[in-house]
This record gives C-alpha cells, sequence and structure tokens, in this order.
C-alpha cells in the first residue's frame, strides 16, 4: 500500500468550482490538495445476506483481495490481477454479467499532512461509481449515489495524529439497487435498461447500440484531501453580457461569492485583473460591501473568441484577489475565460413550407455548425483521459468548429473543455439524461436539481460552452412508449433544469430536449416534418433517399451510417473463425452492439450494413476485405452527402452533427474512428467536406447541377472553380466568382451524366486550392471502377485501400 503523501497546490488554473460546491483552495489561499491515488486493495464478492456491511465485518470475512489502481475500474483491476481475461475479443464482455450483483471494497492507509491552523480537511471523490459508503478511522462519514459528480465529507476532526488513518469504501451493486424501484406505467425504457432509471450511472453502462454492457462500479476520478483555509471563494462566475465587433468593446460580468471566519470587512476589496500573452488588459479595485460582490467591467481593444474558421479562439487569463485592509492577499482565482456572446435563435416549430429557425450566432454572426456527436471515449471511464488528446486532435484535423456530448455519457471534466476552448469547438452539452421516461417524484426530482447544480457551477464559465440541453431524445421516448404522452409534461427537463440553468447561468441557451417536441409541434400533431432540429435516422437505406432529401430540418444533431471497421480492427476483436462471413455469425452481432445475449433488437444493424452496400454497388461482396472497402466507401459517401446537403443550403439549413468521431469499445458502427483510432475512408472524405471553403456539386434538379462554393470565414474571397471527369481529365466547367463571407455563391450550372462518372472540383485563388469530387451518373457503381476513381485522385484511398488488404482494383 502506498503511505507518502505529498501536499501538492492545484495547477496553473487555479481555483476550480467543482461538482458540489466543494470547498476548493486556490495557490493563493495557502490551501492544497493531498492526492489519495495509487495502490490500494480491492476485496470483492456476491451482495447476498452474508456480504459485509462493514469495516470490520470485511476484516472477518474470507472475501479474496487483489490490487486495485485509483483512478480506476474494478473489472480493470481482475483482468490486472488474471481473474478475468482482457475483454475485446469475442464474446467475453458477457463475462461481466455475475459481477453487476458484487459488492465492492477499497482499502488503503495514509499519514496525516500538516494542517496550518485554522484549516479544515475534507475529502473529495472527484468520481464514484456509484453507490458509495464512505468509512474512515471506525466512522461511517458518508454515502454517494452518484457517479457523475464529486463528492466531498469533513474529515478534519477523524484524522488521526499518532498513526496512520485506514479509509474504506464500500460500493454496493447498481443493479440490485435498480431492482427496488418499481417503474409507474408512465416511465419507459428500453428493455434491458430498467434498472437504470433510477441510478445516476452513464446511461450508456446499461447497454446500448453503441456501447456493450458494462454496468462497472470504482473510484473513476481522483481521490484526494482538500485542505482549505478559512478564507476563500466559494464561486466566481464570468460571462460575456454584449460585445461591438467594430469598435473592438466587451461588457463582461464577474459575480463573487466568499466564505470568511472574520467578522468586519470594512477596507477589505476584491482586485481584478485580465491579462493576454503575460500582458495587462484590464485592472480594477472594488470594495467589499458584503460577502458577496458584482462588478460590470467594460474591455477596450477585446479581442473576442470565435468558433473555428470565424476567428481566432482568444482567451484571457482573469484574476481575481480577496486583499484584507493591509492589502494581504486572502484569497485567489484564476482561469482562462473568453469575451463571447453566444445564443440559440430558435422556433418551436416550422412551418409547413419549412420557415422557422434553429441557429447559433456568436458575436452577433450567425455561425453555420459543423462537428460531430461526443460519445463514451472508453466502455470503463476511468481511462477517459487516455484517448483524450488523439481523439480531439481528430476533432480539430476535421475542422469541427461544434461537438454535441451526447445524453448517454459522462459528463466531460476540464480537460476537456479547455482544449474546446483554445481550439474554438462550441460546445453543445445534453445532461446526462437519455431514451428513457424517469421517475417524476419530488425525490429523483431533487437528485437531478443536486447533479445539474454541480455540473452547472463546475462548467459554465468555459466560453466554448453555448448550450445546455435537457436530454437526448426523451422527448421522443414519450411517443414511443405506451401508451404515449405529451413530453411537455417532463417534470425534469421543463422545470428542474430549466430553473437551475436559469439561476446558476442565465446568459446562456438551454434547450429542453434534443429533439425537442414543443407545445406548438404537439398540438399540430407531433409530426417530424415540423421540427427545426432533429436526429435523422429512419430507415437508414439509401443515403439519397427521400427521407434525408426531403426533411425540412434546419439542424441535424444526429444522423449517421454504418461502415465496418479495417482487417486489422476485426482481428483484434472477433477469433479468427470468427472473422467471415457475416451471415449468422454471432460474434459480430455481439459487437454490433448486442448487450445481452437475449436482447435481439440490435441484431438488424449487420444486416442493414450489408444492404447499405447493395444501394450503392447492387450487391454486397462475397469476401471480407471487399466487404470492408465497399461498406466504407457506402458510409463515406454517405456522410459526405449529408455534409454537403446542409452546407448547400447554408443559411436555410445551419448546422449538422454527423454520428460518431471514435467508437469508445471495439465495435462495428457509424464511428468515422474505431476504437483503435483506425479512421475508416469517411475521415477523409468529411475532412474535406468540411475545410472552411468547399467548392460542392449539388444533385441534379431537372437534368442540371449547380456548382456553388461556400465559405465559412469571415472574409469575402474571389478564385476560380473548375470541373473535370476523373477518367478523362477532360474540363466540363469553369467560372470565375465571389463568394461573400459567411456565405455561398453558385459559381456555374452543368449538365448531368448519363453514365457512373467522378467528377473533381478544385476551387483555386491566388494564394490556395481546395479540392473535392462528385459522385455523378446513374446508380448502382462498379466497385473496381470506383476504386480506379479513388487510385487516380490520389486522397489517401492507398493507405485505406492497403489497410483492409487490398492492393489494387480488380
Amino acid at each position: 500500500m502506498e503511505s507518502q503523501l505529498e501536499l501538492t497546490q492545484p495547477g496553473a488554473m487555479g481555483f476550480r468550482e467543482t461538482p458540489g460546491r466543494q470547498p476548493q483552495a486556490g495557490p493563493g489561499d495557502r490551501g492544497g490538495s493531498v492526492p489519495l491515488n495509487g495502490r490500494w486493495a480491492l476485496r470483492y464478492g456476491p451482495q447476498d445476506a452474508l456480504a459485509p456491511e462493514s469495516p470490520a465485518a470485511l476484516q472477518r470475512s474470507q472475501w479474496p483481495t487483489v490490487e486495485a489502481t485509483v483512478p480506476g475500474n474494478v473489472e480493470l483491476d481482475l483482468i490486472a490481477a488474471g481473474k478475468l481475461p482482457e475483454l475485446y475479443r469475442g464474446h467475453r464482455i458477457y463475462q461481466l454479467r455475475p459481477y453487476e450483483t458484487y459488492r465492492w471494497w477499497y482499502q488503503r492507509r495514509f499519514p496525516t499532512p500538516r494542517v496550518p491552523p485554522g484549516h479544515r480537511v475534507f475529502l473529495q471523490f472527484d468520481g464514484l461509481d456509484c453507490l458509495g459508503t464512505i468509512f474512515l478511522n471506525d466512522h461511517r462519514i458518508g454515502s454517494t449515489d452518484n457517479m457523475f459528480i464529486g463528492h466531498s465529507f469533513e474529515v478534519t476532526d477523524i484524522l488521526r495524529s499518532d498513526r496512520e488513518n485506514e479509509l474504506f469504501v464500500r460500493i454496493d451493486s447498481a443493479v440490485l439497487a435498480g431492482r427496488e424501484h418499481q417503474p409507474a406505467p408512465g416511465e419507459f425504457s428500453f428493455g434491458g435498461n430498467w434498472e437504470s432509471l433510477l441510478i445516476r450511472k452513464a446511461p450508456h453502462m446499461y447497454g446500448w447500440d453503441i456501447m456493450p454492457r458494462v454496468v462497472s462500479a470504482g473510484l473513476w476520478r481522483q481521490v484526494h484531501l482538500l485542505i482549505v483555509p478559512p478564507t476563500r471563494w466559494r464561486s466566481v462566475y464570468w460571462a460575456t453580457l454584449a460585445v461591438d465587433v467594430a469598435r473592438r468593446t466587451a461588457r463582461l460580468l464577474v459575480d463573487w461569492d466568499f466564505t470568511t471566519e472574520q467578522a468586519n470587512l470594512d477596507g477589505w476589496r476584491v482586485r481584478i485583473r485580465l491579462s493576454r500573452d503575460g500582458q495587462s488588459q484590464h485592472g480594477s479595485e472594488h470594495a467589499v460591501l458584503s460577502h458577496h460582490g458584482r462588478a460590470i467591467l467594460d474591455i477596450q481593444n477585446a479581442e473576442l473568441w470565435w468558433p473555428r474558421g470565424y476567428g481566432p479562439a482568444s482567451l484571457y487569463h482573469a484574476r481575481i484577489e480577496l486583499l484584507d485592509p493591509d492589502g494581504g492577499i486572502q484569497a485567489v482565482h484564476e482561469q482562462k475565460i473568453g469575451l463571447r456572446t453566444a445564443q440559440l435563435q430558435r422556433t418551436d416549430i416550422l412551418s409547413p413550407g419549412g420557415a422557422g429557425e434553429f441557429v447559433f450566432v456568436v458575436n452577433g454572426e450567425k455561425i453555420f455548425a459543423k462537428g460531430t456527436n461526443w460519445v463514451p471515449l472508453d466502455a470503463f471511464h476511468s481511462r477517459d483521459g487516455r484517448h483524450l488528446d488523439a481523439t480531439f486532435q481528430m476533432l480539430v484535423d476535421l475542422n469541427c468548429n461544434m461537438v454535441r456530448c451526447w445524453g448517454g455519457n459522462v459528463y466531460e471534466d476540464h480537460a476537456f473543455f479547455d482544449l474546446c476552448d483554445r481550439h474554438g469547438v462550441m460546445v453543445w452539452q445534453d445532461f446526462a439524461l437519455a431514451c428513457a421516461i424517469y421517475p417524476q417524484t419530488d425525490g429523483f426530482a431533487a437528485r437531478i436539481r443536486a447533479e445539474a447544480e454541480a455540473v452547472v457551477l463546475q462548467l459554465r464559465s468555459h466560453p466554448s460552452l453555448v448550450l445546455w440541453a435537457g436530454n437526448n431524445e426523451i422527448d421522443e421516448a414519450y411517443t414511443w412508449a405506451r401508451p404515449s404522452q405529451d413530453p411537455n409534461t417532463d417534470r425534469i427537463s421543463r422545470q428542474v433544469l430549466l430553473e437551475v440553468v436559469r439561476r446558476l447561468d442565465p446568459v446562456r441557451a438551454y434547450l429542453p430536449s434534443s429533439p425537442y417536441r414543443s407545445p406548438a409541434l404537439v398540438q399540430a400533431g407531433n409530426r417530424d416534418q415540423l421540427k427545426p432540429e432533429d436526429h435523422l435516422w429512419g430507415p437508414r437505406d439509401d443515403f439519397k433517399g427521400a427521407f434525408y432529401t426531403s426533411s425540412p430540418a434546419h439542424f441535424a444533431s444526429e444522423i449517421g451510417y454504418h461502415g465496418c471497421p479495417d482487417r486489422a480492427s476485426l482481428e483484434q476483436m472477433l477469433d479468427p473463425d470468427s472473422l467471415w462471413p457475416w451471415q449468422d455469425n454471432d460474434q459480430w452481432l455481439t459487437h454490433a452492439v448486442r448487450p445481452l445475449r437475449e436482447f435481439t433488437d440490435f441484431n438488424y444493424r449487420i444486416a442493414l450494413m450489408a444492404k447499405q452496400i447493395t444501394v450503392l454497388f447492387n450487391r454486397a461482396p462475397e469476401t471480407l476485405e471487399r466487404f470492408i472497402l465497399a461498406s466504407q466507401i457506402s458510409q463515406a459517401e454517405a456522410l459526405k452527402f449529408f455534409i454537403e446537403r446542409f452546407r448547400q443550403a447554408k443559411f436555410d439549413r445551419t448546422g449538422i452533427l454527423w454520428w460518431n468521431l471514435r467508437d469508445g469499445w471495439p465495435i462495428i458502427s457509424d464511428g468515422v474512428v474505431d476504437y483503435f483510432n483506425r479512421k475508416k475512408l469517411a475521415y477523409d472524405y468529411i475532412q474535406r467536406s468540411q475545410a472552411d471553403v468547399c467548392p460542392i456539386c449539388a444533385e441534379p434538379e431537372r437534368g442540371r447541377h449547380a456548382l456553388l462554393v461556400v465559405n465559412d470565414t469571415l472574409t469575402a474571397i474571389s478564385g476560380r472553380l473548375r470541373v473535370d471527369d476523373v477518367d478523362t481529365d477532360q474540363v466540363l466547367a469553369e467560372s470565375s466568382c465571389a463568394v461573400p463571407a459567411n456565405g455561398k455563391t453558385v459559381a456555374g450550372h452543368m449538365a448531368s451524366s448519363a453514365r457512373p462518372a467522378m467528377w473533381r472540383l478544385t476551387w483555386s485563388t491566388h494564394r490556395y486550392s481546395a479540392e473535392n469530387y462528385y459522385l455523378a451518373g446513374p446508380r448502382p457503381f462498379d466497385l473496381d471502377q470506383y476504386l480506379g476513381w479513388m487510385q487516380k485522385l490520389g486522397w489517401d484511398a492507398a493507405t485505406h485501400v492497403a489497410a483492409i488488404g487490398i492492393e489494387k482494383a480488380g
């Protein structure tokens, strides 16, 4: 067991608001943090009548012990100890099923750190999954019931001075606790997820069509002691109230709250400093009239925060100090902020002709949103951090300016939001509720209110955060349920979450659900064709079919298409004798994803992928390598079509967030990058289609294609568009045109092709050029001919072809 503890100061960001408003110490507060991560002991066994309830009973038990790593998940500790195999391959993931009803005991010893006079000590769990009971030195100090937020317990008077402290954390079965809830007829869940309704764990952990069933447990984020001074900040809130882009000014609100044991505050002051690149941009002092205060700052020569493509994502270092009458610094709060306004302009319903609105506006400028859905980075969330940097770099590489943090996931921590802040990526944040009708009781509402308060307080000062959304597809769930109900009666999204956002983050937009079925929409018959924002899944057959092309939705916050992973990835997740064929293949179904053997609702997905191939190529190939290739082409063409369809209609359409960037487990899915970070062909296609300036060939109307250039920057451009045939290199069309800032231009038209063809589109200026292509002519296409086009274009096609085992056409 580790016993050496080191007192550390918080990092360069200083004070952070943490879930539950736990006491915090910044570097100027003379407090600190003592990590309790590393090696712990883990004991476990069935949660039955004989399961130990207390540390004393645990010591008398014969339960086995393994070494645990914190942060961690219990299953990973069992794998490390040789009690479980690596779970990626075959059906091994089902071996976790018996452990869902186990009880887990974490244990470690640690010495008491030095505590300055007047300071208090809190034991902080940044992430405890999920039903925990904490014992320290024979004292039961508290319990937890929510994996999403931090939990803090004062232990000042419990710590030992004469010997090491002994800490126990008991984690009870979330599945057994979930079974104690008797769902009311008005509630709803997927067949295998009823046990999740009352339990505050990530919804995907109970099984989803994109993730396996892993109802884990563990200390999945940091554990540490917080040494807290008597005078400290409780919260600091920064919000931009207004900007003037032309005059380069911004009006900034800073709202602060502190606690102190000092009775007399006369003569105390608050000092505020803003700086960029080490240069002071603002300095002011304000008299302390109470423990709470507020200032309005008018910033001159303001460098604004912009989404990617629209300008630099400028950040300021914000520092606020609490000064006593002698000028001594009693508390410090530091963080990065951005000066920007952000609104969501939307209507509750579209007119029958499609008129309406759903558009994000930053600094007064309409933004066309290009991006993706952010889903779990790993089925075991203690490993999320190891995937973050590489996955986020892909987000930037694909030129995404928005990411939707999906409601079936955990809430990302500051590390993720800091990256979004720096790179100009807007964040749409769902609350962690998805695809179910949750209890409407007072008790559950109180739990959600406490969770939302913690999350909003933690994240609200990040400039990248532009929207709080109440949930994922719960308004839809009200229509799936039998009997179907009006989603506007949902207490959680219409009352609880709305009230929390309005009270704690009043400058940010709130959307009750995604998609949102407003009272006006319900009154109009709940017609999908009237939703301004929608998840476009539908039959998922022909990506150019009527479902997609007739949708009037202005904003698609989910839309996707299947793509088979590369052979190397399939070989890592499937046993050799299960690689091929896909038909009647039990392991393909497990990885497609089937949460439980008895749960067959998602078994259609492999056959659907094969069907999507036939749309493009008339038949599905009979060998694995060619099946993979055809599937990846099918996915790539579909996502390219979806993105460009929305972009060419800018601003009649205002954004598309495709599903999804990267898988959180080895699966066969809509992901563009698989769990092993192997990129599918769609990655390259999306990269071209999401360029700030993109030439696009529209679908034919009355036998003619419109040729467009779309400009998602704030600079007008002029250039020349050329279209040539990839087979013959013949120039088919050529014209010069000017494209306005943040706009589009129709550069010309050309006749449809009577034969299958691929056209190369080249947009060039005196400074740069951009290429795209269009797949022309009647379908189906010949796979070998398509592969020949790919090789002629030379857009990294050879890399993908080699990776999946085909060296040349035919």
